[in-house]
């Protein structure tokens, strides 16, 4: 292999398939051109590779017990405050009635009592930005990232939005955690499952409020059906919108998981903050779902109809296709697609296997690097280029905003996009030059900036990109460059 086919190979690993080089003295550019591929596959053989596993990170049930306790707090105080109103109201229209008339000894009004503590609710935003500093931090880890990246993909395709509410919020990071994660280089039908049973998911989309009309919360009329997660499941989860169901399917589809929910603070049906199956809102009676009928079985039931939905040959197609359009072009080649499809469809949804294939395929190495970088990974590419690791996360979240990518707050279910039109605008560029002239000025006198090229791209640098940077009016100039280059925007 020659020399410059060698790093620019090595740039296709880092930069296609992972978060770019590690600066400092990381050798992340010399590991990948020595054997690229498997500079990429090498994280898939760790089978922990997935988990984030911090002792300072809370799981779902414990991170919504918190917002309940906060929440009836709330109730508690405002309770007393309004007590507190009532009793002053009646005090003073008292007084009133005795100064009308003849005036006689009343004993003093004793002093209102104190309120009850107001609720903390700052602590929604410090569990949000602790799970938003150890994902970040994560990045930094991996030689490639590949996994990494694969996670933000699953992430934003099966994505909720934190600003939905605070119960949304507050477990967004867990969401990510323990429904994704473990599941990345799983069974396709076991991440659906895992997602779509999450008190996050049954939050954004309204199904921890749906009531099958004719269950028994139904006939004493408590609120009604709620499409939205069937719905998503099948347009954006599964099938995709031309993956052959009808809106028929999505009325008999959001029966079937009627009564899916989450258990609430008075713990009836379980353990507060964890998925449940209240039988008492579920719609009673067999379904069709894509001309196959569903048996009454309780949480089975809809269990089922998820797995049929993972081994449909639409979502073999329709994730196949957002895969390559992720990593490989905005236009995916169809060759590869029908590929990963059929490997998808022949391992039963193996997502180990099908990210394997992709990494595997000669079209992932031969097609020019022309998709620009999303805002998150521009930024984790930047603080990695200058092995700087976050021990904040305001400067992220701050800069994702401008960016118009806050973190886990797409602004749809369907997620953010996934192609040049949505972040090479002048908007977004200007935004992007914005960010890399405050990088620039932070670092600027610590970084030359040709190390800061030679661990970007090295050899695979252009020779007018190099003779930019050279004729840089400042240090900090220079490193803006190299931050807007094609050659780091570019994966």
């Amino acid at each position: 292999m020659a020399a410059n086919n060698s790093a620019q190979q090595a740039l296709v690993a880092l930069n296609r398939f992972g978060f770019g080089a590690r600066g400092g003295n990381s050798g992340d550019l010399a590991a990948a051109a020595s054997d690229p591929r498997g500079f990429v596959l090498a994280e898939l053989t760790n089978p922990r590779s997935t988990l984030l596993e911090n002792p300072i990170l809370r799981s779902t049930d414990a991170l919504l017990s918190e917002l309940y306790g906060l929440q009836q707090q709330e109730r508690t105080y405002r309770l007393a405050v309004n007590q507190q109103t009532a009793n002053a109201t009646a005090n003073a229209q008292a007084s009133n009635g005795q100064i009308a008339s003849e005036p006689t000894e009343t004993p003093a009004t004793p002093p209102p009592a104190p309120l009850p503590p107001q609720p903390n609710f700052n602590v929604i935003t410090e569990r949000f930005r602790a799970e938003a500093l150890a994902r970040i931090q994560r990045t930094h880890a991996p030689a490639c990232g590949f996994v990494e990246r694969l996670v933000t993909f699953w992430s934003n395709h099966f994505c909720i939005s934190a600003i939905k509410g605070p119960g949304v919020r507050i477990t967004a990071g867990a969401f990510e955690r323990e429904a994704i994660r473990p599941h990345v280089l799983g069974h396709f039908a076991d991440l659906l499952r895992a997602v779509e049973q999450h008190p996050a998911m049954l939050f954004y989309l309204d199904n921890a409020q749906s009531i099958g009309p004719n269950s028994r919360a139904g006939q004493n009329g408590k609120r009604g059906l709620n499409e939205n997660l069937a719905r998503e499941i099948m347009e954006l989860h599964t099938l995709g919108v031309d993956g052959g169901y009808t809106q028929a399917d999505v009325t008999s589809f959001a029966r079937i998981i009627t009564g899916w929910t989450v258990v609430g603070p008075a713990a009836r049906l379980g353990t507060p903050g964890t998925f449940t199956f209240n039988a008492n809102a579920h719609e009673p009676g067999d379904h069709t779902l894509l001309q196959k009928t569903y048996a009454e079985g309780g949480v089975t039931q809809g269990e089922q109809a998820l797995t049929d939905l993972a081994r449909h040959p639409s979502t073999a197609k329709f994730i196949a296709t957002k895969l390559v359009r992720h990593f490989i072009a905005d236009d995916p080649p169809p060759a590869l697609v029908d590929k990963l499809a059929k490997v998808f469809r022949d391992s039963d949804g193996d997502l180990k296997a099908v990210s394997t294939a992709l990494v595997s395929d000669p079209l992932a190495w031969s097609t020019p690097l022309t998709k620009i970088r999303s805002p998150y990974e521009f930024l984790v590419a930047s603080s990695r280029l200058f092995a700087r690791t976050p021990d904040q996360p305001q400067r992220y979240l701050g800069s994702l905003a401008l960016m118009g990518a806050p973190l886990w707050q797409p602004p749809g279910p369907n997620g953010f996009a996934d192609t040049n039109f949505a972040w090479a605008t002048p908007n977004g560029m200007k935004a992007r030059l914005e960010i890399s002239n405050q990088i620039a000025k932070r670092l600027g006198n610590l970084t030359d900036p040709q190390e800061a090229l030679d661990a970007a791209a090295g050899a695979a640098a252009s020779a007018d990109l190099k003779q930019t940077i050279g004729r840089a009016e400042s240090r900090e100039q220079a490193i803006a460059l190299v931050l807007m280059s094609p050659e780091f925007q570019r994966r």
